[in-house]
């Protein structure tokens, strides 16, 4: 037998147990409907398609591109910064491109954190965010986030126990899974802390745009000193229906993203130039697509949380996020989020994600991802009434 420390150190992914029950279930001829992984159903608006085609009939765009991406997108990528959140960014030291934020994060871990180092990060939270660490060698220390709890007076907390002192705090709002959003105070007080505490901040803000019902969500970085002290990820998978593109980008703190230019120069030669090309147009381009994508999401929800309201399972409506998160009806909540989610599969023909394949504190919720049509969400509902009426046993 073979022994790779690295791997040995990740847990089970507890998400493929439902995927593969879902999987069987359709193999067998069953119909699932699928609010399980968030990945966005809806095509690629046409001009950034047709930008794509164009540049792929290009010979010189299939040669090697560059790692931190061209020149162009970096452009791009300062220009929409200061234009959504009037943050001036310098495109050759303070952006990068990276092959979607999943790939920047873990890479990110890569390059600043060793064997030892502590990484603060919540739980629960979007798996890359701890695992990342773990992959690097690091030592998670998990936050609850929780309705009942105050995150920032728990973050202290750990902070003056852990030893070491903490070097990283990895965090992600709007929030996935959690859909918690933040005002610019909390960011201003995560700045603050990171100057006392000599703490590096990354904020994942995939979810920028998906708000809803008057929210708008900040920016890390318009904090004054956030520059000083940490980055931000960005993905075009939410905002432009990009998933399968895979383009991100990291900015912020030139000497974090010095490091990550580095490392990623010795790992990749950059994401295809047609790609590249196409996210130039759009994060420039015209961003009507990007309206109708949130009021797609925010009619989707509502039909989900209206419809689950309905039927006895009482959820409140997130402001922000593709993602509803719902605690287990008390009458199901000893089983747990991943029996609980085997049993909607089974009995209501519904694929959702288990809360605790975020972190242990999510055990008691299951996350909906706004991923299937009004019609099909209704369907849904209906097969949620029946399971809620014969109650947990």
């Amino acid at each position: 037998m073979y022994d790779f420390s690295r791997i040995k150190r990740l847990p089970p992914y507890v998400f493929n147990i439902v995927n593969t029950m879902k999987m069987e279930a359709r193999h067998q001829g069953e119909d699932i409907i699928d609010f399980g992984m968030g990945n966005p159903d809806q095509p690629t608006p046409s001009h950034i398609v047709s930008k794509a085609i164009k540049a792929l009939e290009n010979p010189k765009n299939h040669r090697y591109s560059a790692s931190r991406g061209i020149t162009r997108l970096r452009l791009a990528i300062t220009d929409w910064y200061k234009r959504n959140f009037s943050v001036e960014l310098d495109p050759d030291q303070e952006a990068i491109v990276t092959i979607g934020s999943k790939e920047g994060i873990a890479h990110l871990a890569l390059a600043t954190i060793g064997p030892g180092d502590v990484v603060m990060a919540p739980s629960p939270t979007y798996p890359i965010h701890p695992y990342s660490v773990i992959i690097a060698g690091g030592e998670v220390r998990s936050i609850p986030l929780r309705p009942e709890r105050d995150f920032f007076e728990d973050m202290m907390t750990a902070t003056r126990q852990a030893w070491p002192r903490p070097k990283m705090l990895i965090i992600n709002f709007p929030h996935n899974p959690t859909t918690q959003v933040v005002g610019l105070d909390f960011f201003k007080k995560v700045v603050d802390f990171a100057r006392e505490n000599n703490l590096i901040v990354v904020h994942d803000l995939a979810y920028a745009d998906l708000a809803f019902d008057g929210y708008r969500a900040p920016s890390f970085l318009q904090v004054p000193g956030a520059k000083e002290v940490g980055v931000e990820f960005f993905t075009l998978s939410k905002s432009y229906n990009m998933p399968g593109w895979r383009v991100g980008f990291c900015v912020g703190n030139r000497e974090i993203i010095g490091a990550l230019t580095k490392l990623k120069s010795y790992l990749d030669y950059g994401i295809f130039q047609p790609v590249q090309i196409a996210a130039i147009v759009a994060l420039n381009g015209p961003q009507d697509c990007v309206k109708e994508m949130v009021d797609l999401y925010r009619h989707r929800r509502d039909v989900l949380v209206n419809g689950l309201n309905r039927v006895g399972w009482k959820i409140e409506k997130p402001k922000a996020t593709m993602f509803v998160w719902a605690q287990i009806p008390e009458a199901f909540r000893r089983m747990g989020s991943l029996e609980f989610s085997k049993h909607l599969l089974v009995e209501a023909k519904v694929a959702v994600s288990p809360g605790i394949g975020f972190g242990e504190y999510g055990d008691d919720y299951v996350r909906f991802a706004l991923v299937e049509n009004a019609h099909r969400t209704r369907q849904a509902i209906q097969g949620i009434r029946k399971i809620l009426k014969k109650g947990g046993g």
